[in-house]
């Protein structure tokens, strides 16, 4: 008797388009990864929108829809998470707040996100959900309380139970960065002293982001 594997072609349920009240809840420190262009460190920020619910499995209830995307970590003035952060927050940065940026600082604040629908570029029959843009939350617009628990992964505070509950695309990407590999071989050296990352600049510390 044969033993069959088919595609049944099912598909992820995409979020409508349009705009949504939307929080910061996820930040995932990816790491430094080959990227098309060269080496880039890469970072993962997800938000939840608290007026979408769904009911996905009946013993948790309802939760909220959530969505994330992958931006490389860099205050460069061409840097798409810079230009994200600038429209969030409606304003530009200064020099000196570019020079270093804690972007933890996001968790936790509100904005709206305009979510937008595209066709894959291997298969443009495939419809896809991506954020569009990042603004500031209208005046005198509120919107309820964080419901999913905060998650941050980072190599600093290296959670194994977090890791094992990401998604196995992004736990590939994260294993392959420079960081995951030293964490695991710490012996190893992983880059020559004389190299110069584009990303280290000259600590200046911003208080918090002026929303």
């Amino acid at each position: 008797m044969p033993i069959i594997a088919t595609d049944k072609g099912i598909e992820r349920e995409l979020i409508p388009a349009g705009n949504y009240a939307a929080r910061c809840y996820k930040m995932i420190e990816i790491g430094t990864v080959q990227e098309q262009f060269g080496l880039q460190t890469k970072v993962r920020i997800g938000w939840e929108l608290p007026t979408e619910l769904k009911v996905f499995s009946p013993e948790k209830g309802s939760q909220p829809l959530v969505i994330d995307k992958e931006y490389t970590l860099s205050m460069n003035d061409k840097a798409n998470l810079r230009k994200m952060l600038a429209s969030w927050r409606g304003k530009d940065f200064s020099i000196l707040e570019c020079r270093e940026f804690d972007i933890t600082k996001l968790i936790g604040k509100t904005c709206m996100i305009n979510i937008i629908h595209k066709p894959g570029k291997a298969d443009p029959s495939k419809m896809y959900q991506e954020i569009g843009s990042v603004s500031p939350l209208p005046r005198g617009l509120h919107i309820p309380d964080q419901i999913n628990p905060t998650f941050l992964l980072t190599y600093d505070a290296w959670d194994q139970g977090k890791y094992d509950s990401l998604p196995e695309f992004i736990q590939t990407k994260i294993r392959s960065s420079d960081e995951y590999q030293a964490m695991k071989n710490p012996i190893k050296l992983h880059q020559d002293e004389s190299e110069v990352n584009l990303n280290d600049v000259d600590p200046v510390t911003v208080d918090e982001l002026p929303f």
